[in-house]
């Protein structure tokens, strides 16, 4: 018997169908992956489970949830149902957590609503719960607000919410996108636990085929709204019998042709960084303690050539985004000094940072979040072109959005859309759209690819490597995923506890870490290959 059972499920918005004779079974104690591109129906399928869809939404067909029909249930009973027996961890931790309640709160507000419990009862359960994600209170008090955290510990915050009640189903859409490896398998580790402990189904919703290999009893895989192939996770994943399964594949483990920009060492850095501190100030516990700090980039120090990609990699916390945003002067350094193009960025007032601004882009993290949700894709990604010399008039700007908009795999008519029309995959195209459109000398990208399905993934590293070999453009990458490095990077910078403890060509890094962080990273790394290897055997 299935917990779960949905049958000829179709979806549309206005005229556009967006999912067409969806059939899903989810069985009691079991996962079920569910993998496909942006916007192949997978979110939307997730939502109309939780029955959270947008309005104007048209649905028919059947979702049927312990016996209860979830699409003719009134909302009354809906409430009841989501966060107690239905739990939901979504894609963006930034935008699913209130920015003005403490993470202590928000875990505890569903439990107290759920249970009746009292308020001290419910924040005992509340901290065991974040501890268990791996957020202990003696690093991570309760009294923090979510932007105090990194994206991936705002990730674990959404994840411990979901499963503080122990729900008889959690849909965990991209669960461990914004978490390093190591971290990917301690939560992956839980949820498995979860599941088992509870005899909760799981439906895991990834790009990732090595982590849905690794969790999947079963996997469906989903393309334009429609079923392509499901069955045993194994099977499906080994024998990849149908050809879109096949293409996911490939795509997951595609290494970018790189007619190489040649590096050009001789000349003097592009970018130098030298010894780099950055401290902040904690709250003080009382008016009576003195007043703590906490340094979270420590004597950094390295340079960046015309022409090279570096990626940094280390695990969620460890400075990484720190460090990008004081080499982008949005913050500034305790001490050290940066210069770019020869410069000294710190020396500069900050309305003489224009020139740097226009040479220096940046691809954010959390796409949602950087973007202004009242205004339109033409507007958002024409934003950096002020930064240019030349006055443009609309009709040369349309251009210029339009071709940036072509080069990451969105069309020219998209410049009329918000940024709530587009998943979120296709909102990091867009970011990266505006990071490219000013021609700058350095991108830095902080995740880049992390919100990508596989294939728009391989379409954008081959665009990095493109725009690196024609135009000479350099990269920092900020990154937890190996492969990502591996991919498109010269060099490696593995940094922890705000210190790089290891540097060299990408493939030595890589392949014969020396320092322990680097070591623990690559060993938990997910491969595709060797889990199905490892499954298979264990069958």
């Amino acid at each position: 018997m299935s917990l779960i059972e949905i049958r000829d499920l179709r979806l549309s918005i206005g005229d556009v169908p967006i999912l067409r004779g969806v059939d899903l079974d989810i069985a009691p104690g079991k996962v079920m992956g569910l993998v496909g591109e942006s916007g192949s129906g997978k979110s939307m399928t997730a939502l109309a489970l939780m029955r959270l869809l947008p309005r104007g939404a048209r649905v028919s067909g059947r979702i049927t949830f312990d016996g209860m029909d979830i699409l003719t249930a009134p909302e009354a009973a809906m409430c009841r149902l989501r966060g107690r027996h239905i739990g939901m961890v979504f894609q963006e931790p930034m935008t699913a957590l209130n920015p003005l309640k403490t993470i202590g709160e928000q875990v505890a507000e569903g439990i107290r609503w759920h249970t009746g419990a009292n308020r001290a009862d419910a924040e005992a359960r509340a901290r065991a719960m974040l501890e268990r994600v791996g957020l202990p209170e003696n690093r991570f008090p309760l009294t923090r607000y979510p932007h105090e955290l990194s994206g991936g510990q705002r990730q674990r915050v959404v994840i411990a919410i979901a499963c503080a009640l122990k729900p008889k189903l959690l849909i965990a859409d991209e669960p461990t996108t914004a978490l390093d490896v190591v971290l990917q398998a301690q939560i992956l580790q839980l949820l498995r636990d979860l599941v088992d402990e509870n005899r909760m189904s799981l439906l895991l919703i990834s790009h990732d085929l090595a982590v849905v290999a690794e969790m999947a009893d079963r996997i469906t895989v989903m393309r334009h709204g429609e079923v392509m192939e499901t069955g045993g996770a194994v099977r499906v994943l080994a024998e990849q019998a149908h050809p879109y399964t096949r293409q996911l594949a490939r795509a997951s483990t595609h290494v970018p042709a790189r007619p190489k920009q040649a590096v050009r060492t001789a000349e003097k850095p592009l970018l130098e960084v030298e010894n780099v501190s950055r401290d902040y100030a904690l709250r003080r516990q009382s008016i009576f303690s003195r007043r703590r700090t906490f340094r979270a980039v420590d004597g950094v120090s390295f340079s960046l050539a015309t022409g090279e990609s570096v990626a940094l990699v280390g695990r969620s916390g460890c400075g990484k985004s720190t460090l990008a945003r004081v080499i982008l002067a949005l913050d500034s350094p305790t001490s050290g000094a940066i210069r770019f193009m020869g410069e000294d960025i710190g020396a500069r007032a900050k309305d003489a940072l224009r020139p740097v601004r226009r040479n220096m882009q940046v691809v954010f993290q959390d796409p949602y979040g950087s973007f202004d949700p009242r205004h339109k894709a033409e507007r958002l990604v024409a934003e950096p072109l002020y930064l240019l010399d030349e006055k443009l008039d609309r009709r040369r700007r349309r251009e210029m959005v339009a071709e940036a908009l072509t080069q990451v795999g969105l069309s020219p008519a998209d410049m009329d859309k918000y940024p709530h029309e587009f998943s979120g995959g296709q909102r990091q195209r867009l970011s990266i759209a505006r990071a490219i459109i000013t021609r700058p000398r350095l991108i830095i990208a902080d995740e880049p690819v992390s919100a990508l399905d596989v294939s728009i993934r391989a379409q954008i590293l081959d665009l990095f490597a493109d725009l690196n070999a024609r135009l000479g453009i350099a990269y920092l990458f900020i990154t937890h995923d190996l492969t990502v490095a591996r991919a498109i990077c010269d060099r490696a910078l593995v940094m922890h506890e705000g210190r790089i403890v290891e540097a060299g060509p990408t493939e030595m890094v890589l392949q014969t870490p020396r320092s322990e962080p680097a070591r623990a990273l690559v060993e938990t790394a997910p491969d595709l290959e060797r889990i199905l290897e490892k499954r298979i055997v264990a069958s």
